[in-house]
């Protein structure tokens, strides 16, 4: 709890943070602009509060780790959400509207996220999860589209060291095995899901130690 509530604050204030000009700058999710980001942000949050709010009567098919689906190639951006949250990014206009929104709805789930009852299962994607569960996996969610954010913004404030050190474990996790102890958190974050290209060096750490990437994560 400690974790998502540190990641998403941390998030959202470097969103708070952002001159209405960094809004229409490229972010590092391809394709889509900073606005387009925070955008997907505020959905984020809203699919947070309504699984908040989706108590389910079964056990729990899922954990944080087998949440994410690992696809074998990226996203090409014909998804037909990927589509609207573009869409919807540019009716807001205003840089300032879609800062007062994701402050809104953010704090909302930030909130929920804190009353909320650890072990209590919820439904998500057609999944059930325990809450806690539910939360360490936007934990990793969070961090990535920190590191999105702040991808082509360089006096933008960075994800904090616990965000990124326990989204590397979940990472880790979910590739099977532990990433070179070579490779920062951020690096590791970054090459392990496609976001950067390894360099030459890293590569070679990485085969030794038979890691898969990267993860195309969904």
């Amino acid at each position: 709890m400690d974790a998502f509530t540190c990641s998403w604050t941390a998030l959202r204030e470097a969103v708070a943070g952002l001159a209405d000009e960094d809004f229409a700058r490229p972010s590092g999710c391809t394709g889509w602009l900073v606005r387009d980001l925070v955008c997907h942000l505020v959905i984020d949050a809203q699919d947070v509060l309504i699984t908040l709010a989706t108590p389910a009567g079964t056990p729990p098919t899922r954990d944080a780790t087998s949440y994410w689906e690992v696809a074998d190639a990226p996203p090409t951006g014909d998804d037909p959400l990927d589509a609207l949250t573009v869409r919807l990014a540019a009716a807001y206009e205003d840089p300032g509207l879609l800062r007062f929104h994701l402050d809104d709805v953010g704090s909302a789930a930030g909130r929920a996220a804190a009353l909320a009852a650890p072990g209590l299962a919820v439904g998500t994607r057609g999944e059930v999860l325990t809450v806690g569960d539910y939360l360490s996996a936007y934990v990793l969610e969070w961090t990535l589209h920190h590191l999105d954010l702040v991808a082509r913004l360089p006096g933008t404030p960075r994800p904090p060291a616990e965000s990124l050190a326990a989204a590397r474990d979940l990472l880790e996790r979910i590739a099977g095995v532990p990433f070179p102890a070579e490779l920062s958190d951020t690096d590791a974050l970054l090459v392990g899901t496609g976001r950067r290209v390894p360099t030459t060096s890293e590569r070679a750490v990485l085969s030794r130690a038979e890691a898969r990437f990267p993860l195309w994560l969904g």
